[in-house]
């Protein structure tokens, strides 16, 4: 099926009741971000406990400090794709009701979507572990230690925790 013939069958399915995309990594490797999953992907080289868990966060931080800032330097070249791009027209036109994504890199809100369930959360904003209270990229990225004494982190998912229950 063809992006156009594509639209025209989700606009007949509006009159059967919501429409919801679902996405995942395949979205955002077309925009050239390495995946966590695959064969070829970040943790296939690395183990996830030791990098992006709960106990990474609060036995090595400096190492969970690296593997994200390595995240959240993402190159102007990584933008939407087509079909972020597509989502985020078909949600502006009526055709969706919304995204949920398993994504952290939030390329459906540039794309201009607006209804997006962030599963896994995002890498922005940044917040403090203990208290919760927000703190800018840049304070985190320069290992910054919050007010409360707590260490910062990304608004993602880690390993050892639950998804959250009114993903947004």
């Amino acid at each position: 099926m063809d992006i156009e013939n594509g639209a025209e069958w989700l606009a007949g399915q509006i009159t059967r009741g919501k429409v919801v995309i679902f996405s995942g990594a395949g979205l955002s490797t077309e925009s050239g971000l390495q995946d966590f999953r695959s064969k070829d992907g970040i943790w296939a080289h690395a183990d996830p406990t030791q990098l992006a868990s709960v106990g990474a966060l609060e036995r090595n931080y400096a190492q969970f400090l690296e593997f994200y800032k390595a995240r959240l330097y993402v190159p102007e070249s990584v933008q939407p794709n087509i079909g972020h791009k597509l989502a985020a027209e078909w949600e502006s036109k009526g055709y969706v009701d919304g995204i949920i994504t398993q994504n952290i890199d939030r390329l459906h809100q540039k794309a201009g979507s607006v209804k997006v369930a962030e599963l896994h959360g995002s890498l922005e904003p940044i917040r403090c572990h203990s208290c919760g209270k927000i703190w800018d990229k840049q304070s985190f990225l320069d290992g910054k230690i919050c007010d409360c004494g707590g260490r910062l982190r990304p608004g993602v998912v880690l390993f050892g925790e639950m998804l959250p229950e009114g993903a947004s």
